[in-house]
């Protein structure tokens, strides 16, 4: 990327509102295609929200060794799952990337060297939340990767550096899940609504009340909050992202739940916006 290109970009954000950061619990990839409660709740955002410049989406299925953000002009759909109908696989979500902004945000993260990936692209855990959000496709899409060999508390800090890109016009999201137990999923209560573990319900209720209260190490340590935390993450892909998220607020900024709900006894799909 040009010098030009890159001051260009500076340049086009220079005017544009703060944006609020958003945790989503993104769920099945079946959310992508289906009218539920939760794809409802995302679509009602994209017409809420002022439109942002871009998103930056911070996704449970991009585990890297080191941290990249993707720079292609055109990031692929990508159908990181099995089992599925295949309506769920003819999905395309033809969002534009952005080489300018990529670089940006290469630049601000001075933690570590962030590589620039021309492979990836979209995967679930960004265009089944996002497709909704904005169906026409008409906002710029990008991802940044988790390192996961590094610990919580290196995530947190380097998300911070991102705060210049939030208040800059660029909608920020962390995408997972902050209870998320696939191997005790009860698949046969997956339509009970409020069905869920007690261990599930008891760190659905702490968790919320560590983010109201910005307790931001309680989460980072989340595996000395009590055992039942290690039945919630039982691995920390999904979890992240919370982190990504929590470490982008500002003092001031409001804080408020959506799709607060329990999927199948192990999962929740508790959502957390923060900022106006």
């Amino acid at each position: 990327m040009s010098l030009q290109s890159f001051q260009n970009w500076s340049e086009d954000l220079q005017f544009q509102e703060k944006q609020p950061v958003l945790f989503i619990g993104h769920g099945s990839p079946m959310n992508a295609i289906e009218d539920n409660m939760f794809s409802e709740t995302w679509a009602q955002f994209g017409k809420d929200l002022e439109k942002p410049k871009a998103v930056l989406v911070i996704s449970a299925h991009w585990l890297t060794n080191g941290t990249h953000i993707t720079a292609m002009e055109k990031p692929r759909t990508i159908h990181d799952f099995g089992g599925f109908p295949k309506a769920l696989f003819e999905v395309e979500y033809p969002a534009n990337g952005s080489p300018a902004l990529a670089k940006t945000t290469q630049k601000i993260i001075t933690t570590t060297n962030v590589g620039l990936d021309h492979e990836w692209g979209l995967d679930h855990g960004t265009w089944s939340v996002v497709k909704h959000m904005y169906p026409n496709a008409d906002i710029p899409v990008l991802q940044l990767s988790i390192d996961y060999n590094k610990p919580a508390q290196y995530h947190f800090e380097l998300a911070k550096q991102l705060k210049a890109l939030r208040n800059k016009g660029v909608l920020i999201i962390g995408s997972g899940n902050m209870v998320h137990n696939l191997r005790m999923v009860a698949w046969d209560k997956l339509n009970e609504p409020e069905y869920g573990f007690d261990w599930a319900f008891e760190m659905n209720t702490i968790f919320k009340d560590k983010i109201e209260k910005n307790d931001s190490q309680a989460l980072i340590n989340y595996q000395k909050l009590n055992q039942a935390s290690l039945l919630a993450i039982p691995s920390p892909d999904h979890y992240y992202p919370l982190l990504y998220a929590m470490a982008l607020q500002d003092e001031n900024d409001s804080v408020s739940f959506f799709n607060d709900k329990i999927v199948g006894g192990s999962l929740t799909m508790t959502s957390v916006k923060w900022g106006n």
